[in-house]
């Protein structure tokens, strides 16, 4: 007997429950990943900030704790120059909270800013692994690469955040799309030419990429309950991703002063935001995003906006503050529980099951 309204999902990614849980770099690891497919969902593994061997022994990790799917999640951004002159101006803009700090006037700035894009090296590191599910960030890698990794047996998944950027995944061969809306955290994973005013939160845009594609669609951004789960059903997505909702887990090792940004922010604490990468992102407004953004025309591309930063936020992490840190949350963020992940993903479910028998 069915349990759920469209098993597409399930079917697809030979999971239990319709939830994925959003990859999160920089804060999702392996024992997140076990404990949500454990308890039925997708566990999904960030990689774009790994290394390919420490990819690999995550994996490894995952794949001796669980038989279960997993998906990997990959950037694949076109890699953009480096500025020097504009990573020089905006140096500049940043040079008065340096002096304030007492550091060095003319940082040094990283060689690399630590972010990879989906590669030939990548594309190996899959076929070798194997992972049911593959989830992309700003669009889809190479048609060749795409190709490569259907040929490996992987599921394709990317985001959208408009209607024209789900009808061009479709057509380029995604097995299921992302609809995600602007209440999610993270990074906004737009790829087509558009305003970002102009896009449209999940109970908007969900519907309207349902009606456009024949492929499953992923509801993303601000379900943090079973409440977001069965609006995202009824309005016809086949499952959800979910993150913010994950950030207080135990599997996951925040530092001090995120958990207690997260543990005091609310329904106005969060707002899209270039100064950390020069991609829009959705995080906590803290010092840094009052007074250099939010949204700053002066920000490198992704991902060198973070150099400049990068010893003002060492600093102030070293001195217990959060003022230049990267505080990556969505708008559901005062939903967050400090549980198990297995807990909160099965509290959903269930939350959603006993709202939706009731209609």
């Amino acid at each position: 007997m069915k349990t759920w309204r469209d098993e597409r999902i399930l079917s697809l990614f030979g999971i239990d429950l319709p939830i994925i849980q959003a990859p999160m770099a920089g804060v999702g690891n392996a024992q997140l990943a076990i404990a949500v497919a454990r308890a039925g969902g997708l566990g999904s593994l960030p990689c774009a900030l790994l290394s390919v061997d420490k990819a690999r022994e995550a994996v490894t990790l995952i794949r001796t704790q669980t038989a279960a799917p997993l998906n990997l999640n990959f950037f694949c951004h076109a890699p953009s120059p480096r500025d020097e002159q504009r990573l020089a101006a905006w140096s500049e803009i940043i040079r008065p909270h340096a002096v304030s700090a007492g550091l060095p006037l003319e940082p040094t700035l990283p060689a690399h800013p630590g972010i990879d894009t989906f590669n030939e090296s990548w594309c190996a590191f899959l076929e070798n692994v194997a992972p049911e599910v593959v989830s992309f960030h700003f669009g889809l890698p190479d048609a060749a690469l795409v190709a490569r990794v259907r040929a490996a047996g992987a599921k394709i998944v990317s985001s959208a955040t408009t209607v024209a950027e789900a009808r061009w995944l479709a057509a380029n061969g995604c097995d299921a799309i992302i609809a995600m809306g602007t209440e999610a955290g993270g990074h906004r994973g737009t790829f087509l030419p558009g305003e970002l005013d102009t896009q449209a939160g999940t109970l908007a845009l969900v519907p309207q990429i349902v009606d456009a594609v024949d492929t499953p669609v992923i509801a993303a951004g601000g379900i943090a309950d079973g409440r977001g789960l069965a609006a995202a059903l009824m309005l016809g997505a086949s499952a959800v991703q979910i993150g913010t909702a994950y950030l207080l887990a135990d599997e996951i090792a925040l530092p001090p002063i995120y958990r207690h940004a997260l543990e005091q922010a609310g329904d106005q604490s969060t707002v899209l935001t270039n100064i950390f990468t020069g991609r829009p992102a959705r995080a906590i407004v803290n010092r840094a995003v009052r007074e250099l953004g939010p949204l700053s025309a002066h920000a490198p591309q992704f991902p060198f906006a973070g150099l400049a930063l990068a010893s003002l936020r060492a600093h102030a992490e070293a001195a217990g503050s959060d003022d230049f840190t990267p505080l990556w949350s969505g708008q559901s963020v005062s939903l967050a529980r400090a549980l198990p992940a297995a807990e909160i993903t099965r509290r959903i479910a269930g939350q959603a099951l006993d709202v939706l028998r009731q209609q």
